[in-house]
């Protein structure tokens, strides 16, 4: 059973979507340190998830679909922003000095936001905790949360493995600005697209 949950769990984090391509732009654009920051925001965007996982928040999610389209439509609006922002190299990953303390604020909102209005993420954690804590089982809410910690834990590693390998590209594609100006166009239609999948996305 563990075994079985730590494998799904790797696919599932492994799997490219929208925190994976900002830990990927975050190291190639700002460097090794903003790719960890990444990792971590993205992490810590789950935390509402999985909280409303284990309280049975997500079963009204699931239920109402006013619910679910309000966040949803949020988070596609949010996409279009960082599309936006990037294309413009205005955002947080724009090619910018990348120390000051607002620079790193803006990549730890980014990372919280975009995991934070996917509403995907909470009906997922709906769905996948359960099937391996059953139900009635002496301290299933422990597990539950046992088995949470693991999956953040698991998306932070594997998040941060990206952001360090695009990292470690970041000085051979910041001397040579127009590679610079494509990455970044890919990345911002790259988060257009994202935007249109949730935007179509249904319970």
């Amino acid at each position: 059973m563990v075994a079985t949950f730590l494998l799904t769990s790797l696919v599932i984090v492994a799997t490219p979507g929208t925190g994976a391509l900002f830990t990927l732009a975050a190291g190639l654009t700002r460097g090794a340190r903003a790719s960890v920051l990444a990792a971590f925001a993205c992490t810590l965007g789950t935390v509402p998830h999985v909280v409303a996982a284990v309280t049975g928040l997500a079963a009204v999610l699931n239920a109402s679909g006013v619910a679910f389209q309000v966040i949803k439509y949020a988070g596609v609006a949010y996409l279009l922003y960082m599309a936006w922002a990037t294309w413009r190299d205005t955002g947080a990953l724009g090619v910018a000095d990348a120390s000051g303390p607002a620079s790193w604020r803006g990549v730890l909102y980014s990372g919280i936001t975009l995991n934070l209005l996917n509403p995907k993420l909470t009906i997922f954690f709906f769905a996948f905790l359960p099937q391996f804590v059953p139900a009635g089982e002496p301290g299933s809410l422990l597990k539950m949360l046992v088995l949470s910690g693991v999956f953040m834990a698991m998306t932070f590693v594997v998040f941060t493995g990206y952001g360090l390998a695009a990292a470690s590209l970041r000085d051979k594609v910041l001397s040579r600005p127009q590679l610079v100006q494509r990455i970044r166009r890919v990345f911002a239609a790259t988060f257009a697209v994202l935007a249109g999948r949730l935007a179509v996305e249904t319970r």
